[in-house]
């Protein structure tokens, strides 16, 4: 199977699989966007992944992972910052990508709300700002504090940042008490040919786009970089307020711009999609000429009563699509290609480019996905891309939209050179020399050396030591190559006994270049300070093939403790009875995952590292959560017939922020079906299976106060 199969050629199996591999891809490339400010997909890359993430997902929805890339935001705070808890989250938006995407927007607003077509119903559009979003927090008028996005709920602290930006005011008149204004910093495009400039004179880093370069001086631990960095800041939203500022969007935004902030000029009202779409088109042309960089166009529900009444989604609001612009081309010359070895064994194809600039960015490098996707071959051996495979020397159009590694749309066969040879996918890791096999129904070839490849070893003490696993201070990616390179360290067990290795003797850490007698004793102490570990984070820390942060986190709370899950992934190793059973009905897992988790624990070498690693640490129990509060936190509710006081879509949203599952379907794992009239099937399968069923009004009885 490839990425390239067709969504209703997709098995169960092969669905599974694919979501595994969507689950990876995108959250490396979100931690790259966010929070390395090294984004390695394109921005239409990232889209369509997610896309086909969802659609598999809406396919098949008892398969959605649990750490679905559809419930991510961002990424985690960098090191280096202190970390602020947003008050109202900072989400992500919905993207539509063709006109009908915004049609079917009004659309399902207006059934949401049970809003006739001829209803009125009017929207702001404004231009999507390519930047960094920023949050300001005042307080009686005064700046308090800057944050980043961050994973959407604990963003990074950039205060003194912040403030060293012209456009943003550090004293606002007239605001309420309590004000968030929220907008996105940014970097003209003539100022970052300036920085450019003065970067290359000084033998400095250059950045590759105005993006990455806004990004990179707004996270700079030295306030006065910053200072000396041309950044701007548009103002489009609020979070926290303790007063409402308007009734609309549009007003709301005046009254931002009255405060002395930069909003953006041609945000505009609009009346349907049509509007929508002609503005849509009046940006786009414009694009070239604006100055600055921009990627589509917001559109926002203008009656800020009924985007309240709208609500949230995971991580969008419903009121709110961000109509992206199509990706831009560039022809150039396939040079190399080179294959990197990740945490998993992965061998994943690069392709090295005569650099070219593609929408005003310098790139030379593309992902090349795997090696179906070097054959333009899909999983069944049929041809995609018009029956081109690609090849050294080929000349490629290349595919990106925004700061990114893009990807390979075509070749040029009539100037492919004579010699140019197909290529050979290796059937050895480049790394440790071992078999790389691919399983039936993987679309990746992976190194089967394990803990001896040096270049899984030290990807997978990297993840270790990332922000969602122990996030030891002072040792982050940079220092793990150095010390697996010198022989320090070779698996995770090895950091906990850094200090009694190297502490004193001949060889010390304080003596290395770049140590010091203090910065060794910070590192000593930050690992001293992470032995004591939660279950979750030590799960997600080993790094076990699709199983990430949000499945660790329900796996966690399923078993309790260590002890508890470490019995059982060893009664589960048959791969049926009771314990196989219980681990494939946790929340998210499914015999993928189960099996993933499982043959680690059967593997002698891994488990052995395993168990040196937990025999330093003091790993926590998980405190489970009161739940008092809510009559219907985790029972599985289904809805069926006709709701009367609300939409079915408001009914599933107030059942889920009360920690209720909503399912489509009744089974001997429903706990409650609500029946309006209308009911059929579902409310006679319940009652056969004896559910507890209740009609509109009970259900409303049931809940109220919660």
């Amino acid at each position: 199977m490839t990425e390239k199969t067709a969504l209703q050629e997709l098995s169960e199996e092969e669905a599974k699989a694919e979501l595994a591999r969507l689950a990876d891809l995108l959250g490396r490339a979100n931690a790259a966007y966010h929070t390395q400010d090294a984004p390695d997909l394109s921005d239409a890359e990232y889209d369509r992944l997610k896309r086909r993430n969802q659609a598999i997902e809406e396919r098949f929805p008892g398969l959605k992972r649990a750490d679905s890339p559809s419930d991510k935001v961002g990424a985690a705070p960098a090191e280096g910052f202190g970390k602020v808890r947003h008050d109202v989250a900072m989400l992500s938006l919905g993207n539509a990508f063709e006109d009908e995407d915004v049609v079917d927007f009004d659309a399902r607003i207006r059934k949401y709300l049970g809003l006739s077509g001829g209803a009125p119903l009017a929207f702001t559009a404004e231009p999507k700002i390519d930047g960094l979003s920023l949050s300001l927090r005042y307080e009686n008028g005064d700046l308090v504090q800057a944050a980043t996005r961050g994973d959407g709920a604990v963003g990074e602290n950039v205060t003194a940042n912040a403030r060293t930006i012209d456009t943003i005011p550090t004293r606002i008149e007239g605001a309420p008490a309590l004000l968030e204004v929220r907008g996105e910093v940014y970097m003209r495009h003539d100022d970052f040919d300036a920085l450019n400039a003065r970067q290359t004179a000084n033998g400095g880093k250059t950045f590759a786009n105005p993006r990455n370069a806004a990004a990179g001086s707004l996270r700079q631990l030295d306030a006065e970089i910053t200072r000396a960095r041309p950044l701007a800041f548009f103002a489009y939203a609020w979070g926290a307020l303790s007063a409402p500022l308007a009734e609309t969007q549009f007003l709301a935004i005046e009254r931002l711009k009255a405060f002395g902030f930069d909003t953006n000029p041609l945000t505009t009202l609009c009346d349907g999609p049509q509007e929508m779409i002609a503005h849509y088109r009046k940006i786009e042309e414009q694009r070239a000429t604006l100055g600055y960089d921009i990627d589509g166009v917001v559109y926002k529900v203008n009656d800020l009563a009924l985007q309240d009444r709208l609500g949230f989604r995971s991580t969008t609001p419903r009121w709110a699509i961000a109509h992206k612009f199509p990706a831009e081309l560039a022809w150039t010359r396939l040079e190399d290609i080179t294959i990197q070895v990740g945490r998993t064994g992965a061998l994943s194809p690069v392709a090295r480019l005569k650099p070219v600039t593609v929408g005003g960015v310098v790139v030379s490098n593309a992902t090349l996905h795997n090696e179906d996707y070097i054959k333009g071959l899909d999983s069944k051996g049929a041809r995609i891309r018009e029956g081109k495979d690609i090849r050294v020397g080929d000349w490629v159009q290349v595919y990106r939209a925004g700061d990114v590694i893009p990807k390979i749309a075509d070749v040029d066969l009539g100037k492919r050179p004579e010699d140019a040879e197909a290529y050979i996918y290796p059937t050895t890791c480049p790394e440790c020399g071992s078999d790389a096999i691919r399983e039936e129904g993987d679309a990746v070839r992976r190194c089967t050396g394990g803990l001896i490849c040096p270049a899984q070893a030290v990807e997978k003490l990297k993840h270790f030591v990332s922000r969602a696993a122990f996030d030891i201070d002072g040792l982050g990616a940079k220092q793990v190559e150095q010390f697996y390179a010198d022989g320090w360290i070779a698996e995770p067990a090895d950091i906990f006994t850094l200090k009694a290795r190297y502490g004193r003797g001949m060889q010390q850490l304080k003596n290395r270049e770049g140590w010091g007698e203090k910065s060794a004793d910070k590192l000593f102490q930050a690992v001293e300070d992470k032995r004591k570990i939660p279950l979750s984070r030590l799960i997600f820390a080993l790094g076990i093939r699709h199983v990430g942060e949000v499945a660790s986190n329900l796996i966690a709370q399923h078993y309790g403790s260590w002890t508890a899950f470490e019995a059982a992934m060893g009664h589960a190793k048959s791969g049926d009875g009771p314990a196989w059973n219980d681990l494939i009905g946790v929340d998210g897992v499914g015999q993928v995952m189960a099996q993933s988790l499982i043959s680690t624990f059967a593997q002698e070498a891994e488990r052995a590292s395993i168990d040196r690693l937990v025999a330093e640490l003091s790993v926590q129990d998980v405190a489970r959560p009161d739940t008092e509060g809510s009559p219907v936190a985790g029972k599985t509710v289904v809805f069926t017939g006709t709701l009367e006081k609300m939409t079915r879509a408001e009914a599933k949203a107030r059942a889920e922020r009360l920690g209720a599952k909503v399912s489509g379907s009744v089974s001997a794992k429903t706990d409650i079906l609500v029946a309006g009239p209308g009911a059929g099937s579902k409310a006679k399968k319940a009652a056969d299976l004896g559910i507890q069923t209740l009609d509109e009004d009970g259900w409303l009885a049931l809940i109220d106060g919660a």
